[in-house]
This record gives structure tokens, C-alpha cells and sequence, in this order.
């Protein structure tokens, strides 16, 4: 059973800081989240965070047990009471994102009113501004959930954003300083997390102040752009990288392009995993590729999180 932790998004201060490895991608489907779940298994006191918040799957595998959950307030969103609202139209006339409706309860003054709709309101405030009536208002929404769970391999902890909502970033941030949190509380001193593709702000939330970052990537023309963007973007932020290359034996020339390329953008190589049905095998049985029996794949893991031990320790 997981210490319930504190409401704050920080770490207590003077607490010993734990070694933080992200794991991301370039572009998705490369096999990140099939590696982090076997680091999962390898790790020893690890705490294990999902911060792909828009598309998480790591639960799929782990099977988490939630053990608290919060609502995450991303932003606002306007509201407008009916019993207020002249149906004047000023707020959908300037609404720009085309998200007042004019098809909300009516009331002894008019037939019908004007109505907010959630998902395509982006909380700019215009409507309650510019109501003569003060019948347009700005509430906070909320944009989601986050958990703290226990797994077979440790505490975990983990989000969903809801659709339509944004403030991914921000929520990346409460999932990464929660499982800090558990670190400091329980003297465990890796936190492994699962990061979001590509490199955008769910991205930059996920990498910034880590200790390694471990791209995975996979020997294909897209592969490769997406992986120099992601390094270029660890080598803004200071971040040191490695590589992974996934499937390698589909393309080995390729594979070696890539990994002079990493050596040449200033990444070390961390290795290659081979193309293997184990790895669908092990997802439809929710097991780690480690788990699932001593496949090539499963031995070409392991050697890759052996090379990365000198480097987050």
C-alpha cells in the first residue's frame, strides 16, 4: 500500500534527489512504452511514472492498482448562467472558436439562450468580458485525473487528460513531481518515466531537469528525422542522451547511420533490439517483453539497460 503523499507538486526540500530516466520518442509506435515496461521489471526500487498523458498505455502492461486519485484543473473554461443571458448573441459573435451555441434553457424573457460548449471553448474569456448582462463567467474546468498506483514492480504514478483539454505540460509536471514525491518519502532512488513522442510541450515537461533521457528509436527515413529532433532538442536543455535503436535488423545500414549520427549529435549508443513477436505476444499476455521467457529481444533489453547503469547512477 502506497503513503498517502502531500497535495504539493515539489519534492520536500533537502530531501535526497532520485536519478530520473526518461524514455521517449521521436514519433510513436517505435516500442518505447514495450522497453519502459521491461525496465520496470529490471529496475530495483524504481518509481514509475506515465508522462504521456494524452495517450497513455503503460497501465496496459503494469495493471496498476489505484490508490488515490485526483482532478487536475488545467484552465478555465467560460460558463454562462441562463437565468442571466438577454440572447443578446454578443458572446458568439466574438467568439472565434465558434464554441456559444444558441440553444441553451429559456426563461420567462426569452425562448432560448446561449450555452457553452466545453469542448470547443479554449478559455481565451472574451464571452465574460464583453457581457452586458455579467451572464458569461470564467470557472475552473477540470481536464483530467492523476493517480498514485502500485504495481507488481513498485509505485506508479500515472494521468489521463480528458479530450479537448489542454495543459498537457502542466499535467506532465504534476505526474513527474508526485513521483518525486514517493522517492523522497520511500528512499527509492531511480524514477523511470515513460515520456510522451515527439517534442513538443508534453515533451519539454517530460525531459526538462531529468537526468538521461533514452530515445528509442527504429531504422526507418521518419525514424531517423524525428530522432535528430529529439536530440537536438536534449542538447537545448542540457540533457545527456542515448540511444536505442528498435527492430534494427530490418534495415542494419540504416542502424548504422543512425548511431554515427547519435555519436555525432553527442549521444551515446545504448543499443539495438532486434524485430521479435515476443513483443505483441508479451502485450497480449500484459507482461514485459523480460517477463515473457528468454527471447533474443528479451536479452538484447537487458544489455541495453546494463549499458545504461554507468550513466544514471
Amino acid at each position: 500500500m502506497i503513503a498517502e503523499t502531500p497535495t504539493q507538486t515539489h519534492p520536500t526540500p533537502g530531501a535526497s534527489q532520485a536519478r530520473e530516466l526518461v524514455v521517449i520518442s521521436g514519433k510513436g509506435g517505435t516500442g518505447k512504452t514495450s522497453v519502459v515496461a521491461s525496465f520496470a521489471a529490471l529496475a530495483e526500487q524504481a518509481v514509475l511514472a506515465d508522462g504521456d498523458v494524452e495517450a497513455s498505455d503503460l497501465h496496459l502492461v503494469l495493471a496498476p492498482r489505484v490508490q488515490r486519485r485526483e482532478d487536475f484543473t488545467g484552465g478555465r473554461r467560460a460558463k454562462i448562467d441562463p437565468a442571466q443571458c438577454l440572447a443578446c448573441g454578443i458572446c458568439a459573435k466574438l467568439c472565434r472558436f465558434e464554441a456559444i451555441l444558441f440553444n441553451g434553457p429559456g426563461h420567462g424573457d426569452v425562448a432560448r439562450t446561449y450555452r457553452v460548449d466545453d469542448i470547443g471553448c479554449e478559455g481565451c474569456g472574451v464571452c465574460a468580458e464583453f457581457c452586458p448582462n455579467g451572464a458569461a463567467s470564467m470557472t475552473e474546468s477540470v481536464g483530467g485525473e492523476w493517480f498514485v498506483s502500485e504495481t507488481r514492480y513498485g509505485p506508479m504514478v500515472h494521468a489521463r487528460l480528458s479530450a479537448g483539454h489542454g495543459n498537457s505540460g502542466k499535467l506532465v509536471n504534476i505526474v513527474r513531481d508526485q513521483a518525486r514525491c514517493i522517492a523522497s518519502e520511500t528512499g527509492r532512488t531511480l524514477i523511470v518515466v515513460d515520456g510522451p513522442p515527439g517534442i513538443g510541450c508534453p515533451v519539454i515537461a517530460s525531459i526538462t531537469g531529468a537526468s538521461l533521457a533514452l530515445v528509442v528509436t527504429e531504422p526507418t527515413p521518419s525514424g531517423i528525422h524525428d530522432l535528430l529532433r529529439v536530440l537536438k532538442l536534449a542538447k537545448h536543455f542540457d540533457l545527456p542522451a542515448a540511444v536505442c535503436v528498435n527492430k534494427w535488423d530490418l534495415n542494419p545500414a540504416l542502424t548504422e547511420h543512425i548511431e554515427r549520427e547519435s555519436v555525432s549529435a553527442g549521444a551515446h549508443v545504448a543499443g539495438r533490439i532486434s524485430y521479435c513477436d515476443t513483443f505483441n505476444e508479451a502485450q497480449r499476455r500484459g507482461r514485459a517483453v523480460v517477463e515473457n521467457g528468454d527471447s533474443r529481444a528479451a536479452r538484447e533489453i537487458r544489455q541495453v539497460w546494463a549499458t545504461l547503469q554507468p550513466l544514471i547512477s
